[in-house]
């Protein structure tokens, strides 16, 4: 497949439902554009961010916490704590571990909130069950090998709200920062990850929550629940979140974006490129550039180089998940599917988004959630996979 660069950033036609227009600038750019319009930074977004800590606050009083923060050990999580403590919030931090925590990891969780002096619940998944899926899902042979993850820290985060009936979840997505994560790339629901592990799998998950589109439902408008992204208020960028983070937290770096799990860092450096030519430097050096933290030239500079590969991360992994060398190549050779081979709430998304929008503009939902699924993306995405897998057989 012939590959076009966007003349403003470095995203390319490996982002399956990516277009361009007249001046060669893709469709995230576009995107990013109007997330920074939602989140402005400098005064304006100081004013804003005060009056949603403002609103944390009023709604926890009398309660011992006001708000949850995810916490991963990684760059972002770590930061987020930082900073949430500094706005004079009572944060309950909350951890999902899935049994890849890597040290450094662990040591980070326990420094940050040790130091600050914030509680930590931790929620430990049953490693069978949670390697049953997985598996599932890397036989899927979709690029949502990291979805299972994904999806279980979102439901444990709404569960924990509602029992102890917190109103806000507080997350550490920047888009100053790391970008917006192209549809094509990464797509996750409830129905999606049952449907592969009716498919795939063995088990089902009863250590973990795997919410329906029902139960979010009922966490964000009968809760009322919300979801806030601070970074996005201000000037945030890993370097200075890093700085700070060895600084005061005694937190030292996993080597990498979400490198501060193992399997993470098998399936971003190993996994996505080798079997779907999926690089996700991309993503964060576009949102670099578009910050001005980073030249198009630099960035272009960086991807050309191969994300390196960690040795014997992979044997790690096979090992781990207990899969044979056969079982391995046999994925690894699998012809390439979306989540639109699967059964998902994708197509009732696109039914219901105009409401989305105006959960969206309510502040219900992060006003990204209709930026990046209020557009049809199902016919480019199926074309683009269809053409990559007809290629790869040549």
């Amino acid at each position: 497949m012939k590959t076009q660069v966007c003349s403003k950033c470095i995203l390319d036609t490996t982002v399956p439902e990516i277009f361009f227009d007249e001046q060669g600038v893709c469709n995230y750019c576009k995107i990013n554009d109007e997330i920074m319009k939602q989140y402005p930074a400098k005064e304006e977004g100081k004013k804003l961010l005060d009056d949603i800590v403002k609103k944390i606050k009023r709604k926890g009083k009398g309660k011992k916490y006001d708000c949850i923060v995810g916490v991963s050990g990684g760059t972002d999580s770590t930061y987020t704590l930082h900073f949430v403590k500094q706005l004079g919030l009572r944060p309950l931090a909350v951890h999902f571990d899935n049994g890849w925590n890597s040290e450094i990891a662990v040591k980070n969780i326990k420094n940050a909130t040790n130091k600050l002096g914030i509680d930590l619940y931790t929620l430990v998944a049953d490693w069978e069950e949670f390697k049953d899926l997985q598996v599932a899902f890397l036989k899927s042979s979709t690029p949502d090998a990291e979805v299972p993850t994904d999806y279980a820290i979102i439901s444990v985060l709404l569960k924990v709200a509602a029992k102890e009936n917190i109103k806000y979840i507080i997350e550490g997505q920047a888009s100053r920062a790391e970008g917006t994560t192209p549809l094509g790339w990464t797509y996750h629901d409830g129905r999606y990850l049952r449907n592969v592990q009716k498919k795939y799998g063995k088990k089902k998950s009863k250590s973990f929550p795997i919410l329906s589109l029902f139960h979010l439902i009922y966490y964000f408008f009968v809760r009322r629940v919300k979801l806030v992204r601070p970074l996005e208020y201000i000037d945030y960028s890993k370097e200075m979140a890093r700085k700070l983070n060895k600084e005061e937290l005694g937190w030292e770096d996993p080597g990498g974006h979400h490198h501060e799990s193992i399997f993470t860092k098998f399936f971003q450096s190993y996994y996505l490129n080798e079997k779907f030519h999926i690089d996700k430097r991309k993503r964060e050096c576009s949102a670099k550039i578009r910050s001005g933290n980073m030249t198009r030239e630099e960035a272009l500079e960086e991807v050309s180089h191969p994300y390196p590969v960690e040795d014997g991360i992979v044997d790690y992994t096979k090992n781990k998940l207990e899969l044979s060398d056969e079982d391995f190549d046999a994925i690894m050779k699998a012809p390439n599917k979306s989540f639109l081979d699967y059964k998902t709430y994708y197509p009732l998304i696109q039914l219901l988004r105009n409401p989305i929008k105006i959960a969206c503009y309510l502040n219900i939902f992060p006003h990204i959630f209709y930026l990046k699924y209020g557009v049809d993306h199902s016919k480019k995405i199926k074309s683009y996979w269809t053409e990559f897998n007809r290629n790869r057989v040549k």
